[in-house]
């Protein structure tokens, strides 16, 4: 189950408006609750409107950005994946990211600011993302820039996975 902002619904989800003011989308809960499946329906529903869309775990844009910076390409590969009008990355926080990797994904996120709409899943609380990339304060820039045009879904209630396991 997601919480929508007061000023937000699921009408608002659908009509893509946010893409449209290039704003940013962060579903957080705790795993199994959702998060990355309602993602990929906005990614979906994006396609079918003709809208260009990214989907990235952060450790694999991480390494696509890494691979760039060592082959002298950096400046190549952030515009290749803004061509898309909607970057869904998913799952950071689940694996911590080093100083440099951390630098690279926010300079991936600074280009985006203002100009695609970015959704993040994860089940970390912005207040946490500098336990992950080591640098609290540019934790603290990329949340400013996520908040400034950016809504949050809170999801809860049982995981799903949880609920329909077959080992109980």
């Amino acid at each position: 189950m997601a919480s929508f902002p007061a000023d937000r619904g699921r009408w608002q989800l659908e009509s893509l408006e946010f893409v449209e003011r290039a704003e940013d989308l962060v579903l957080y809960g705790d795993v199994g609750r959702g998060k990355t499946h309602l993602a990929i329906a906005i990614g979906m529903l994006a396609c079918q409107r003709m809208i260009p869309v990214r989907f990235l775990a952060a450790s694999i844009l991480v390494m696509r950005l890494r691979k760039a910076k060592d082959e002298n390409r950096l400046d190549q590969e952030p515009k290749t994946i803004g061509r898309a009008g909607l970057v869904i990355i998913g799952e950071p926080g689940h694996l911590p990211i080093d100083i440099d990797g951390a630098r690279l994904l926010f300079q991936a996120g600074a280009d985006s600011y203002e100009t695609r709409s970015v959704i993040s899943a994860s089940n970390l609380e912005s207040g946490r993302w500098g336990d992950v990339s080591g640098d609290g304060d540019m934790a603290a820039a990329v949340t400013d820039r996520i908040v400034h045009h950016g809504r949050i879904l809170r999801f809860h209630g049982e995981s799903y996975r949880n609920k329909h396991s077959l080992m109980k």
